[in-house]
């Protein structure tokens, strides 16, 4: 079992900066694949960012490209977003997931574990 828990989420005016942790423990994977999901109500889960412990294997969505960084510090076993430059339509849950997969994937079957989500509300 992997155990997820997400923090960071908040209030913040357009234009301003969250950042967003994942802390894992339990039993992770240095070959799992992290991933950052959003839901906004009514709409579906959708992909935000996707790293891999090594580092080596990071994708965007185009939505979030060149305002987002996803990292990693594998010695704390937690997974950030920074989330600058932020719009109202990045309002939603962000949800972390962990995954077995193999190169990039933007697909939440995809993903085996998931964490409680954290709110992000973005005010105009």
């Amino acid at each position: 079992q992997v155990q997820l828990v997400e923090s960071g989420g908040g209030l913040v005016q357009a234009g301003g900066s969250l950042r967003l942790s994942c802390a894992t423990s339990g039993r992770t994977s240095s070959t799992y694949t992290m991933g950052w999901f959003r839901q906004a109500p009514g709409k579906e889960r959708e992909f935000v960012a996707q790293i891999n412990w090594s580092g080596d294997i990071i994708h965007y969505a185009d939505s979030v490209k060149g305002r987002f960084t996803i990292s990693s510090d594998v010695g704390k076993k937690t997974v950030y977003l920074q989330m600058n430059s932020l719009v109202p339509e990045d309002t939603a849950v962000y949800y972390c997931a962990a995954g077995n997969v193999v190169g990039v994937t933007t697909r939440p079957t995809d993903y085996y574990y998931w964490g409680q989500g954290t709110q992000v509300t973005v005010s105009s």
